[in-house]
């Protein structure tokens, strides 16, 4: 359970590094300090540059995707993982109390507690399992996320070499 709380928390705080290193972005329309657009893209006028600034933006949004995509893959295969655990728990749970139902009367105490017992472990096994299921999925996300930041940041790098060799071209 530790480990679980563990994962869950790290998962969180690398998602919230993540919400703090995207870029800020106007809502109004106008071009910022940097040449950046409300829309998120650079204009800076020179056509290399922008060309340069568009191929970051694309290769940013790609490697977006492919991070999104290998989340949505890890957090479904989590949730069927968990579901296949609950299906064999329920199971073990509904054998064990036909074999308490089927029992004699004087053996109905004896077969109650060993029913008990399987039930406890079969919650027990699910649980476990359910919770592997979870940290794995969640490990994945937290490498997913940093990917993200890390484009972002190789991103924002790209577009600020093409600003400056702009700002440096129109200086000439």
């Amino acid at each position: 359970m530790n480990k679980l709380l563990a994962t869950l928390i790290a998962g969180l705080f690398a998602t919230s590094v993540y919400a703090q290193t995207a870029p800020a972005v106007q809502s109004t329309g106008t071009t910022t300090a940097t040449g950046m657009s409300a829309s998120g893209t650079t204009a800076t006028g020179d056509a290399d540059a922008d060309k340069d600034i568009a191929k970051a933006d694309q290769k940013e949004a790609k490697e977006v995707a492919k991070q999104d995509e290998k989340i949505n893959k890890a957090s479904t295969k989590a949730s069927e993982k968990k579901a296949k655990a609950q299906a064999k728990a329920d199971k073990k749970i509904a054998d064990a109390q036909e074999k308490v139902a089927k029992a004699d009367p004087e053996d109905q105490a004896k077969a109650s507690a060993k029913a008990e017992k399987k039930i406890a472990d079969a919650h027990y096994d699910a649980q476990k399992t359910m919770i592997k299921a979870d940290e794995k999925a969640q490990k994945k996300i937290v490498d997913a996320n940093a990917d993200k930041a890390k484009a972002q940041a190789k991103a924002n790098e790209k577009r600020a070499e093409a600003v400056a060799e702009a700002h440096k071209d129109a200086a000439k």
